[in-house]
């Protein structure tokens, strides 16, 4: 008899902890898809010992990060996937671009043209995305470069060049271009910023737990018009700031 009376009551009771059980489940999943997402927005820059580059990537440090795709934005030409790694020390930000390409559709050969209207990469770091200004670095495949601090006031766009870009404020970078039998199949680049260059913006050097938001991408010219790709999902614009993802120096 105790028994019969027991079950009935417990039936009952068991439902009841059933559905609050599947109510803590649900909502440790949508929380751990949530935990998920932010980290998926958020990239974790290591720390390592400054390194010599070479343009191909070819330092162990390199090691310790991963490949990130970037995102191609417009349709047709082809795919050419590309991908980035970063690292940082305590002088400055490394990165490294890897870009799939048949031909380098340029012909700029000296540093500070406008590299953007040919075959780029670009990096943006926003260090205090409480101001509107931000760094910008260009890089083609014949290693020219364009420096610029950019002033996005109320989407109007200009950019200024370094004062005293030498010493421990100027970039280090190298380009190397991979051939097989006389034809080209990718190119890479490989960059290193000092935070001296960066210098006064905030949040400059980082610290462990120092966040920016930033976006790496590159431009493509060889169908005869401007394709890219963007770390960030942009809509028509590099310079849409306000869209960059965000890396945290781990």
């Amino acid at each position: 008899m105790s028994g019969q009376r027991v079950f009935p009551l417990a039936q009952p009771i068991q439902k009841i902890y059933t559905f609050m059980d599947m109510k803590v489940l649900v909502l440790i999943c949508f929380l751990g898809l949530s935990l998920f997402v932010s980290a998926g927005d958020t990239l974790g820059v290591k720390q390592i010992s400054d390194f010599t580059i070479d343009g191909k990537g070819t330092h162990p440090n390199w090691q310790q990060a991963e490949w990130v795709p970037l995102n191609k934005l417009d349709k047709g030409a082809e795919s050419y996937h590309t991908k980035f790694k970063i690292l940082y020390s305590a002088k400055g930000v490394y990165v490294l671009f890897d870009g799939i390409d048949k031909k380098i559709t340029s012909t700029y050969m000296n540093d500070f043209e406008n590299l953007f209207n040919a075959d780029v990469f670009e990096v943006f770091f926003h260090t205090d995305p409480s101001t509107p200004i931000y760094f910008e670095y260009e890089i083609n495949a014949y290693n020219k470069e364009l420096v610029l601090l950019i002033p996005n006031l109320d989407k109007r766009v200009m950019g200024w060049i370094p004062w005293h870009y030498n010493g421990e404020r100027k970039v280090t970078k190298q380009v190397y271009v991979t051939k097989d039998f006389g034809h080209m199949q990718k190119w890479t680049a490989e960059i290193f910023i000092p935070f001296a260059l960066l210098s006064p913006l905030g949040n400059v050097p980082p610290k462990k737990g120092t966040n920016w938001n930033a976006n790496f991408c590159r431009l493509d010219y060889d169908e005869g018009r401007m394709i890219k790709w963007s770390w960030s999902i942009i809509e028509t614009s590099f310079h849409e700031y306000r869209k960059y993802k965000t890396i945290r120096f781990d």
